[in-house]
């Protein structure tokens, strides 16, 4: 790897990528806000005279996403962490997770704040790891758990079985790439130690998927509570299993906070399980305003707060 004035070239070029797609999507974005203006305009109006109750409700379930991401992040370390500070610094990353593309920001603010609590930078990065890892094979076991007992509500695309034979081809070349790499068999190595550390306490183990489970599901579960507070109610396994796809399809994009993307893949994944485009439009709108546009200044103010305190 070259270095040029102080920044690796290889880090270079990956930060210009992820700030072009970045740029791309968001571009992309807002030209179809200027064509679907209307349709933006009614589902602004739609989600002004929805359901006060439902829309608290959406709220707190948004308030407790933080706490169970704290939850999680605990039982993903052995050390006992600060709980105040933990659910803040929750709190502080996922406002910067939408100024940052594909989940910097949150990244950065967690790796911070635990190695302030005194862990190493390797052992926080694997933390981390570890916390992402469950995240990702807890809503691919929800999914599943979806397809098999909701039979006739979940309806998968006739592309979805081609898509599962990547699965398998994906975990192989991981596999090899581990296998000759050096680095990444050490990395893989320390990963595991470290699972196998947290898996020998039952409350820790617990702490991690529970809190890991809890998160996903309350997300779908805000969306699930705006669309009854928009006077639809779609089941809330289809509901659920849009979100999942959503969310997974905006992963593959690193825009901050999935900002267009999770957007764009929402909208698209409710009207395909049945929602009109005005009300897929406003659920999204209501999501993404409980979400991530009404906790940002807050969420800031509590990042300064933070950087001040030396927390992070």
């Amino acid at each position: 790897m070259t270095v040029t004035d102080g920044l690796p070239v290889t880090g270079g070029r990956r930060l210009y990528w992820q700030l072009g797609v970045t740029g791309a999507v968001l571009v992309a974005a807002g030209a179809t806000l200027v064509a679907h203006r209307a349709m933006l305009d009614s589902g602004t109006d739609r989600l002004a005279t929805a359901d006060g109750e439902w829309l608290v409700l959406a709220c707190l379930a948004a308030l407790a996403t933080w706490v169970c991401a704290a939850v999680a992040q605990q039982g993903a370390v052995t050390e006992r962490l600060p709980r105040g500070r933990l659910v803040a610094a929750q709190f502080a990353a996922s406002a910067a997770n939408h100024l940052l593309p594909a989940g910097a920001g949150a990244t950065v603010v967690n790796l911070r704040f635990l190695t302030r609590c005194g862990l190493s930078t390797g052992r926080s990065a694997t933390a981390l790891a570890v916390k992402a890892a469950v995240g990702g094979i807890v809503r691919c076991v929800i999914a599943v758990a979806l397809l098999v007992t909701s039979s006739g509500t979940v309806r998968l695309s006739p592309r979805v079985p081609h898509l599962l034979i990547l699965l398998p081809v994906a975990g192989g070349l991981v596999l090899l790439a581990v296998a000759v790499s050096g680095r990444l068999r050490r990395a893989a190595a320390r990963f595991l130690a470290d699972v196998r550390d947290v898996h020998r306490s039952p409350a820790r183990a617990c702490a991690l998927w529970g809190g890991s489970v809890a998160f996903a599901l309350l997300h779908a579960g805000v969306v699930v509570a705006v669309l009854h507070a928009l006077g639809l109610g779609l089941p809330t396994g289809r509901v659920v299993m849009a979100y999942l796809i959503a969310s997974g399809a905006a992963a593959m994009l690193p825009t901050p906070g999935g900002l267009g993307s999770l957007d764009a893949a929402l909208a698209l994944a409710l009207t395909a399980s049945g929602a009109p485009q005005q009300t897929a439009l406003a659920a999204v709108l209501g999501y993404r305003l409980l979400t991530g546009w009404l906790p940002m200044a807050p969420g800031l103010l509590v990042l300064g707060l933070l950087a001040r305190r030396s927390a992070l």
